[in-house]
């Protein structure tokens, strides 16, 4: 299980997810039994602080080569490898002509793959999604890039709706390259992609790191909320963040509903430890 001259201790992937993926959640995903993290989407141009001491796969978003060459330099003793998004079907994606709605710019996309390439020794990766010039854009990849990450989904369908799975698999047969497969992969169905090289799981790891040691059958005792408290302790992250995580480890819990009522309503890290009794 390799990406360029990188070693996998097992082909299950943390997807990249906006918000979600903060350096707490990505160190618990990886103590669960994740072979790597992915950030969240970032800017080149951005000025945030970035946590990277995990040394994530790091994701960016751009519509132009503007600042990636420093960007990489920067950053790459703190990555496994950079991570090209074409596949946001937000709508801050689509205002901004990013992810998913720059499919139809090919020069722009070969400009970037380029410049990425040609910063950095570390691996590129891109992820797409579904549309009429994925298997184009696959051609510009098989030149530049060193794995491709897949979510059969069309733009139109979001989240929702059947990823195209038989899709995926056309592009798996038109690459040399590792595919990496998303959309929809949860610890119940995961055996059923084992044509692909490795498996991205996104959703299902929300509020759940302990995905990864369900599906890699480890017996370790359950990550909860206040697993990701102690985790986050020396990392200066905003109290939106303890609020966003508070609400979604809630997701497995009897009464979660109203546990998610109370959060919304606390002001303090005390009051969200009150809400879980810790």
């Amino acid at each position: 299980m390799k990406i360029k001259n990188l070693k996998f201790k097992n082909r299950f992937f943390l997807a990249p997810m906006a918000e979600v993926n903060d350096i707490a959640f990505r160190n618990l995903c990886k103590k669960s039994g994740a072979s790597l993290c992915w950030t969240g989407m970032i800017n080149p141009l951005s000025k945030q602080k970035l946590n990277l001491e995990d040394k994530p796969a790091i994701q960016i978003f751009t519509t132009n080569t503007k600042g990636i060459k420093e960007f990489i330099q920067k950053n790459q003793d703190s990555a496994t490898l950079f991570d090209f998004n074409l596949g946001c079907p937000a709508k801050t994606a689509r205002k901004l002509g990013f992810g998913s709605f720059l499919h139809h710019d090919l020069k722009t996309i070969e400009q970037i793959l380029n410049k990425m390439k040609s910063s950095t020794d570390k691996p590129i990766c891109v992820k797409l999604r579904k549309s009429k010039n994925t298997f184009k854009i696959l051609k510009l990849a098989n030149k530049y890039c060193d794995a491709i990450a897949i979510h059969p989904r069309t733009q139109s369908q979001g989240y929702s709706g059947e990823p195209d799975v038989e899709f995926a698999k056309k592009l798996k047969s038109k690459t040399h390259l590792p595919v990496i497969y998303s959309g929809n992969i949860n610890s119940k169905n995961y055996k059923d992609f084992k044509e692909f090289d490795f498996l991205m799981i996104g959703r299902a790891a929300i509020g759940n790191p302990n995905i990864f040691s369900e599906i890699l059958e480890k017996t370790k005792t359950p990550f909860t909320y206040f697993n990701w408290l102690k985790a986050a302790e020396k990392y200066n992250l905003p109290f939106r963040q303890y609020k966003f995580q508070a609400m979604w480890f809630t997701k497995r819990i009897v009464g979660g509903n109203k546990m998610r009522e109370k959060i919304a309503r606390a002001k303090t890290i005390q009051e969200l430890r009150d809400v879980y009794g810790i």
